[in-house]
């Protein structure tokens, strides 16, 4: 049993991962003034909530995209849990090839650890979409090299700058908006966010296919996904998978678990 967290750039998902069908997922919002220590006490209280002993945790694994917290957060599963985690690189070892990707440093570790779960899980060539606060949408192809993909602001990301640059606007909850042609604005907004995005997913999943000339396996995740993916035309070929990065965690931990540095301090 692991503790796998995936640092973004809205929240925190603290996970407790056994196996593939065995995860618990919990979130916190991600703070830059929050200091080691209160961050050790967000995973103390994860464990103690679902009633999961420290010694249970037989190492852990840390997804960042936020560089600044990296060092924080590591310290706190040090503290927290005694153990030291391995950190999500381009240069661990890993499933996916990197070798196509003009600068692996600059690859965000989230998007290794989703790629190597949709090329491990889901076989490649592999389509993921990611949708947080950015939708990342990558691709794996058939011979296991991450080959890049598009990038573009998340769906919530878009509706806020809407509405904060916007005086007028009301604000808008997230639900069904019925119809595409709407007769009043909250539903016109709603129809122009989830249309628009499933839109924007499958114009990219498209021209992803169209540019490798196959057809994929495509696998959906994130915050996001829920309400975007079964408007996509794209939507019966689309496997959501909210436990994706986790698993792509625990896979990468297995691969990385006895390298030097890693593991439990005072063993």
């Amino acid at each position: 049993m692991i503790l796998a967290i995936d640092m973004g750039n809205t929240n925190i998902k603290i996970g407790v991962v056994d196996t593939i069908d065995n995860i618990i997922e919990e979130r916190v919002t991600t703070d830059k003034n929050k200091s080691s220590l209160e961050y050790g006490q967000d995973i103390q209280a994860v464990l103690n909530f679902h009633h999961i002993p420290v010694d249970a945790i037989d190492g852990a694994i840390l997804s960042s995209v936020v560089p600044s917290l990296t060092g924080v957060v590591e310290t706190a599963v040090r503290k927290s849990i005694g153990v030291q985690p391995v950190i999500v690189n381009c240069n661990m070892k890993m499933d996916i090839k990197l070798n196509k990707f003009q600068y692996p440093k600059g690859i965000g570790p989230d998007l290794i650890v989703g790629m190597e779960a949709a090329h491990y899980y889901y076989k490649s060539p592999c389509i993921s979409v990611n949708m947080g606060t950015a939708t990342t949408i990558t691709l794996v192809d058939g011979d296991g090299e991450y080959c890049g993909g598009a990038i573009m602001p998340g769906m919530k990301t878009s509706l806020d700058a809407l509405i904060d640059n916007c005086a007028m606007l009301p604000e808008i909850s997230l639900e069904d908006p019925g119809y595409v042609i709407s007769q009043n604005t909250v539903h016109c907004i709603r129809g122009g966010i989830i249309y628009g995005n499933a839109g924007q997913v499958d114009g990219i999943i498209e021209r992803i296919e169209a540019e490798l000339g196959e057809k994929c396996n495509i696998v959906a995740t994130g915050g996001m996904a829920r309400f975007v993916v079964q408007y996509c035309k794209n939507a019966d070929r689309i496997v959501r998978d909210d436990g994706l990065l986790m698993k792509g965690m625990l896979r990468l931990y297995e691969l990385n678990k006895n390298e030097q540095g890693c593991g439990r301090i005072n063993e």
